[in-house]
């Protein structure tokens, strides 16, 4: 009976290192994986919250919301004018994100860069020239 539990203890012992080199083993790599996936989930928040603030920022005090703004006091339907604004801008949204994947496919980061610098320099310059002139 004692050289059966010496003999069990020492399968078990075998067998506890085993599982302790697998246990490890999967404790390294689920750690390796929530470091990688945090990381993951940080970068789309940041880039979530870069989107927001830039957006929302951009959108304030701009024409679409004065217009939606005129458009509630005169309809005295608020809630129909936000879900009617909302679905246009959501839909102007989804064209800018599909048309710039597209544009990232064909052509480089830095040409795209380089193509939107020059657009908006001519925007500016065209309202310059519009308010001197004009």
């Amino acid at each position: 009976m004692k050289i059966e539990s010496a003999a069990h203890t020492v399968t078990n012992s075998a067998m506890s290192s085993d599982k302790s080199l697998r246990v490890n083993a999967t404790i390294e790599t689920t750690q390796s994986t929530i470091v990688e996936t945090s990381s993951k989930k940080e970068s789309i928040w940041v880039t979530f919250a870069t989107t927001f603030l830039t957006i929302f920022l951009a959108e304030i005090g701009d024409k679409t919301q004065l217009s939606t703004l005129l458009m509630s006091a005169e309809s005295h339907a608020p809630w129909v004018v936000f879900l009617g604004s909302a679905a246009a801008l959501i839909t102007t949204s989804l064209l800018g994100v599909l048309l710039g994947s597209w544009i990232a496919t064909k052509l480089s980061a830095k040409t795209v860069e380089k193509a939107a610098g020059i657009m908006l320099l001519f925007i500016s310059v065209m309202l310059f020239w519009d308010v001197i002139i004009g």
